[in-house]
């Protein structure tokens, strides 16, 4: 019999061709959008959670998707959704019992008793109450907001005749400290306040070199912590007297002149030598 039988179906043919065909199977593939408006995002631990229901998986995305201020009693939940008051109370208890959700009773100002419930994205972390709570505000330094008050200086005698050149030669001994002792030099608010106290020194017919061994002389060893002070207290301490003839024509009173010669000072109406170079003092 060499005739072939045309009605026999032919045989199936292998699918073992040595090539994988897993995605023609059942398994889900993606087709995703990127959202840029009105989306929720929802955790895995959420969406994938091994003890949830589905309806209860599906009610936490809900209410994690509404605004605040929603409500989302088992009435208006039951009125949203077909599932029924006694399927969604069941939801809403699996979904409290792994923290998701946390309900609390609470008595209004009028005594009535009303539920808060507050959703949570992430058991067992919390932002707040009502939320991620902001980040505590930095602290502003105190040196920006408010400087510490400085401490003031103690006064220093007073010049009977503050000539500008009295006052400029004052500042001149100051200055002049540090390089006896580094640690007098004073900052140029403080050598203001000083030279007031200064310039009175100079009309006891003292010169800078006088003043200047004054203030130098037998300093305590120990650091200075506020130099300017030490200086004020002996200008007002240690003030020698003012002549009487000074202290009672004060308008008489000469600026201090250098000698043309030893450049020594002086008082005199106008510069030239003084009296140990063989000149007369006015």
């Amino acid at each position: 019999m060499g005739t072939k039988n045309t009605s026999v179906r032919p045989p199936a043919e292998s699918r073992n061709d040595g090539k994988s065909h897993s995605s023609q199977c059942g398994g889900v593939t993606h087709d995703n959008v990127r959202h840029t408006t009105r989306f929720t995002v929802v955790g895995n631990h959420l969406a994938q959670h091994t003890e949830l229901s589905l309806l209860a998986i599906g009610l936490a995305v809900h209410i994690q998707s509404l605004p605040s201020g929603a409500r989302v009693d088992i009435n208006s939940l039951a009125a949203r959704f077909p599932e029924g008051k006694t399927r969604i109370a069941g939801a809403l208890r699996e979904l409290e019992t792994h923290g998701y959700l946390r309900r609390t009773r609470l008595r209004t100002q009028q005594g009535r008793m009303v539920t808060r419930t507050v959703s949570c994205n992430q058991p067992g972390r919390t932002g707040g109450e009502d939320g991620p709570s902001p980040p505590p505000p930095p602290r502003p330094r105190r040196t920006a907001e408010k400087p510490a008050r400085r401490r003031v200086l103690p006064a220093v005698p007073e010049p009977v005749y503050p000539t500008p050149d009295l006052l400029q030669t004052a500042l001149g001994v100051l200055s002049g400290l540090r390089r006896t002792d580094p640690r007098l030099l004073i900052p140029a608010t403080d050598a203001e306040h000083l030279v007031p106290g200064v310039a009175a020194w100079l009309e006891r017919d003292l010169t800078p070199e006088d003043v200047h061994r004054a203030l130098t002389t037998a300093l305590p060893p120990e650091p200075l912590h506020r130099p300017a002070a030490l200086l004020a207290h002996r200008l007002t301490a240690q003030l020698p007297p003012l002549p009487p003839f000074r202290a009672e024509r004060p308008s008489a009173r000469h600026p201090l002149q250098n000698c043309d010669t030893c450049d020594r000072a002086y008082r005199a109406p106008e510069p030239g030598t003084c009296g140990s170079c063989g000149s007369c003092r006015s």
